[in-house]
């Protein structure tokens, strides 16, 4: 099975996917916000913290994602003078999950291990929402966010101000920066579980299931 890289903004069901990917074909979840916050906790003055300057944080992991997913697509298994080939499990994929993707840094790192483009080595998903209105989306945050969100206390003004402001411009970049890139872009901003069904399918032919 080749790796899945999933990205889109907040809400798009990059985490509710790649849940459904682990339960149905037995894809191991990575979660980049999980990986952001365990930088900002172990190492601080690398400045790689979640919910603070985005472009910042998206720059500075992005060696890190480089290199970890050019290991996972080297032909050889070596890394420098390290010989990982002994570590490669078959069928032990893994689908890496998230928003924080400088592609033009991580492209360029992942030449170094022969991958010209990243495309050719990853199954590419992008989940964006161009479709819902302003009131779409803050009716979807007052529903669906819990306490672990950083938007749950926010109040309706602010969500609004937010949406506006913010995600619905970042949707419309995202959707020109993934095509860029070579992802496959679907839009869940409607029968979001349809949607996935439609790109699960596509994982499995992709995969020649």
């Amino acid at each position: 099975m080749k790796n899945i890289i999933i990205v889109g903004p907040s809400r798009a069901g990059k985490t509710t996917l790649a849940k459904r990917l682990h339960k149905e074909l037995g894809y191991f979840v990575i979660s980049l916000d999980k990986l952001v916050a365990t930088f900002h906790a172990a190492y601080p003055q690398l400045d790689i913290r979640l919910n603070w300057n985005r472009d910042k944080t998206t720059e500075n992991i992005a060696p890190f994602i480089g290199h970890f997913l050019g290991l996972f697509s080297s032909d050889t298994g070596f890394a420098g003078e390290l010989n990982l080939r002994a570590h490669n499990v078959k069928d032990n994929a893994f689908v890496l999950e998230g928003g924080y993707f400088d592609f033009e840094k991580i492209t360029s790192i992942l030449q170094e291990y022969g991958a010209n483009e990243i495309k050719d080595r990853f199954i590419l998903i992008g989940l964006v929402q161009g479709q819902k209105t302003v009131d779409e989306y803050v009716s979807d945050f007052k529903k669906y966010d819990t306490e672990d969100d950083w938007t749950y206390n926010f109040s309706e003004d602010e969500l609004r101000d937010y949406v506006t402001r913010d995600a619905i411009p970042f949707n419309r970049v995202m959707t020109n920066h993934l095509t860029k890139y070579g992802f496959t872009v679907y839009d869940t901003s409607s029968e979001r579980e349809c949607v996935f069904d439609k790109i699960i399918e596509d994982i499995m032919i992709a995969n020649g299931s």
